[in-house]
Parts: C-alpha cells; structure tokens; sequence
C-alpha cells in the first residue's frame, strides 16, 4: 500500500532541493547545441538567472584559462565512450572577479538508435572551501617536509594487521639502506640493532595500543658496512577505526651529538694540556675513594723554577715541562 501524505517530486521540489544542496545544473542538447543552466548554478557565480545567455560555450568563456583543456578533455573522452562519466574540478569565473572552484560531474543521458549521444546532463558543486583547506594543508605539509629535511629526520611507520613496515627516504638513508620504495621487510630494523641496545629498544617500540604516549629512545645501529652510528628516535601509537592501529615513528641520526658530548664530558674533566683529570674532577675521584675506605696513596709534584722556565724560554717550553 502506497504511504498516505506522499508529496509529489514535482519541479518545485527539485528547484528546492538543488537550492539546499547549492547544485548547479547544466543540461547539453548536442544536436542543436543549446546548453541549459539552472537558476542556482547563475548563482552559485553571483548571477541573476536572466544576466546570462544559455549558450553551450558559456561555461567555458567562464573558465579558467589554465582549467580550459582538462574540462574539454574529460568531456570529449566520456562523448568518445573513454571514460563511464564526466568528472573534474575547475574554476569559474564570479561575477565579482575572483574565481570559483566547481566539481563538475556528468554525463550521456540520452542517445539515438545507432548508440550517438544526442544530451548530455551534469551538476557542479562548488568546492571553493574545499580547495582553500586542501592548500592550506599542503602549506603546512610544505613546512612540515621542510622541517623534517632541516633537522634530518626520517618518518617511518609499521601497520600491524598487514605486518607491513614503510620507512622514507631519509630513513632508509639514515641506515644505509638502498631501495627504490618505502616498503620494506617487517623484521628488517630489528638487523640493525646493535646487540647491547636490542632488548631496551624493541621494547621502546612496541607503544601500548590506545595510548597516545610518545616513547623516546636512544640506540646504536650497525650499518651494513660496519659502522656504528647513534640515533634517537619518537615512537607512539596512532589508533584507525575499525582497523589494529599502526605505529608511528621518526628516526634521527644523532652520532654527532653523541660525539660532540664525550668530547665536552671529556674536557669538563681532564686538563687540556696534560689530559689528567683536572682539579674538580681529581677532587671528586679522592673524595669517593676515601668515602668507600679504598686503600690509596696521593703523590704530589712540583716543579721548580717552573715561573723562571717560563720566562726564560717561552711558555711553549712550561708548556712540554708539565706534559
């Protein structure tokens, strides 16, 4: 039984429902060439319905230049029987001067008894929000890669329902790793591990599903060549609806640093001439044997005449007398 109350879909409800969904819609006779643009597609380029002509090549004055070719193309290959509909993104012309960027969707809704396209109908959504969000994001990707090149940091990630493993180039980089895809062996990090670092480090890098903890880690890796370098790397899982999760991490070759500070922990203890132990460090090293009750013994030199050495023959020579 049909349901009582049911409002016909007449033209009005249709012109509602375009209005409410800001759809503008074309309607292409291609026999007699004559193009039909609704009411709300005139105003989704800030148009009264009556100020423009519907001619087929309306949309095309319209568009952008460097828009032109990509639209033309899409729809000659549907018209050719290339593709199963019209689909593309471009920009229109505003009545106030700037540009509106449209998703047009189409295509052959009516033919002759030979198969020929006779009509061709479509609808085009303005995206101009769309597009606006899509750049600012690619800005902020553009800075984030920039970033990422600047401090030398990979990004890699591991799907754990598919077991699958992705490292960038800077990754694959940072260890010494030639290949021409992201994707890589799931066990493959583990074979660079240096042995004294693996059992800490693979367990910094199993994050607990759910958290949103970011784990720090610092290790060694031994490259394939045979050297030892250093990095650091951020680990933290990232949670994907209906799905077991992935882990997100970044690499970072840190063997410079590491150098960087042995040779200041180095010089903040030993004398840079003679490279003993200097004065604070001496001192704290007797001060710890005489807390653990070590038998020690303390020898004390000096040097004669060391002021005379130095005047006499340059402090170069005070210089090789203390070494």
């Amino acid at each position: 039984m049909a349901r009582q109350g049911k409002k016909s879909r007449n033209g009005t409800f249709w012109a509602k429902a375009l209005e409410r969904a800001h759809l503008g819609v074309w309607d292409w006779d291609l026999v007699t060439g004559d193009c039909f643009y609704s009411a709300t597609w005139a105003r989704m380029l800030g148009y009264d319905e009556s100020e423009l002509a519907d001619t087929a090549d309306l949309w095309l004055q319209l568009t952008h230049p460097d828009d032109r070719e990509r639209a033309l193309t899409s729809g000659d290959r549907h018209i050719a029987g290339q593709t199963d509909a019209i689909e593309t993104e471009l920009r229109l012309k505003h009545k106030q001067g700037h540009w509106v960027w449209v998703l047009d969707r189409g295509g052959i809704v009516e033919r002759d008894a030979s198969g020929k396209p006779l009509r061709l109908m479509g609808v085009q959504t303005d995206i101009t929000k769309q597009k606006a969000a899509e750049a600012e994001l690619e800005q902020v990707n553009v800075r984030f890669r920039l970033a990422l090149a600047a401090s030398g940091t990979g990004i890699w990630h591991h799907d754990i329902a598919t077991n699958k493993s992705y490292w960038d180039a800077r990754t694959r980089d940072i260890f010494g790793l030639v290949a021409d895809t992201d994707e890589v062996t799931a066990d493959l990090w583990h074979t660079f591990l240096h042995p004294d670092d693996r059992e800490a480090t693979e367990q910094a890098h199993l994050p607990t599903p759910g958290s949103d903890r970011v784990t720090a880690s610092r290790y060694r890796i031994i490259k394939r060549d045979g050297v030892i370098r250093h990095v650091e790397s951020l680990v933290r899982f990232i949670a994907i609806a209906g799905a077991a999760g992935q882990v997100l991490g970044t690499v970072r070759d840190i063997t410079e640093e590491k150098l960087r500070e042995q040779e200041l922990a180095y010089a903040a203890r030993h004398d840079a001439l003679t490279g003993l132990y200097n004065r604070s460090a001496f001192d704290r090293l007797l001060a710890d044997h005489i807390a653990a009750g070590a038998p020690l013994a303390v020898f004390y030199v000096d040097l004669d005449y060391f002021k005379a050495l130095n005047d006499f023959a340059g402090h170069a020579a005070g210089d090789l007398a203390l070494k």
